[in-house]
């Protein structure tokens, strides 16, 4: 029997014709297991990606090096107050500026996952995902994962260099722990931000020319490098709503033992729930329309 006759036929037996099933409407349905699923193989897909591309992890191993080492002994006499030959000097900026730092290493690290998102719309990577039936968001998703991982190699890495100048957490090892947290935290934030950036812009060029733009001021225009109070005015009225000091100055608490705990950590939790809160649904929604 034809699919033309099909109707009459069940119009002659008086069985009701079968409805035709509803494109896109039970398909997209993903439940909570099998998007979990998803997300861990795309983890695992960008893990065996950077394994077999250890290039991709010489920002994360090289870079908190290099900038810990010239911000100690270029700027460390002079910041800190110099003593004979700058070593007292020295001394006390690597307490100030180690914590300080772990704020500025996991903006670095967000920032290119903005390019890297960028580079996979080029190379037609998604079009890949886009052919399968997996949750758009699980792609993302699965690269926040991925990225936070390289955000806490790069605060190890980090952390040790610290330790080898002379940096000195005074037994606050919780301390120590709850700020790499947070700084996690506030960095998985930053993640959306920089992938709607990645999916907005037409280049990885244009991704990260806007992104330093975004980094610069926000790093410098904190208590990151030095105290606030050295500023202008002006300036240091922006630096107080910078999330950046909220971070710094929080990492400082938790690990030395000295200032205010409660106000930047409170801040902290607040800007990286807010950003999170914000920026995924529109970086899901942009991946969706993109891909």
């Amino acid at each position: 029997m034809t699919t033309a006759t099909a109707p009459q036929a069940s119009a002659a037996t008086g069985a009701p014709a079968p409805t035709p099933p509803k494109p896109g409407v039970d398909e997209g349905r993903i439940g909570l297991r099998a998007n979990l699923r998803h997300i861990g193989a795309l983890v695992r897909r960008n893990a065996l990606q950077i394994k077999q591309d250890p290039e991709s992890m010489m920002d994360a191993l090289l870079m908190p090096i290099i900038f810990t080492l010239l911000f100690v002994y270029v700027f460390g006499g002079a910041i800190g107050g110099a003593g004979a030959g700058g070593g007292a000097g020295r001394e006390k900026y690597v307490q100030y500026l180690v914590p300080g730092m772990m704020a500025m290493m996991c903006m670095n690290i967000a920032m290119a996952v903005g390019t890297g998102i960028n580079e996979d719309f080029r190379k037609g990577v998604m079009d890949r995902f886009r052919s399968m039936p997996i949750a758009r968001s699980s792609v993302l998703i699965a690269k926040v994962v991925v990225e936070i991982a390289r955000m806490l190699v790069a605060i190890a890495v980090l952390l040790t260099v610290g330790f080898l100048v002379g940096f000195d957490i005074q037994g606050h090892w919780l301390g120590m722990l709850a700020s790499v947290g947070l700084t996690a935290l506030f960095g998985g934030s930053l993640l959306w931000i920089f992938m709607i950036l990645g999916l907005t812009m037409r280049t990885a060029q244009a991704v990260q020319g806007v992104s330093f733009l975004v980094l610069m001021p926000l790093q410098f225009g904190s208590s990151v490098f030095v105290p606030v109070s050295t500023m202008p005015g002006w300036l240091e009225s922006f630096t107080h709503v910078n999330p950046l000091t909220q971070l710094a100055d929080a990492a400082r608490a938790l690990m030395t033992g000295q200032g205010d705990v409660a106000d930047p950590v409170m801040w902290t939790v607040v800007w990286s729930v807010g950003l999170t809160v914000v920026m995924a649904p529109i970086a899901i929604a942009k991946f969706r329309k993109k891909a």
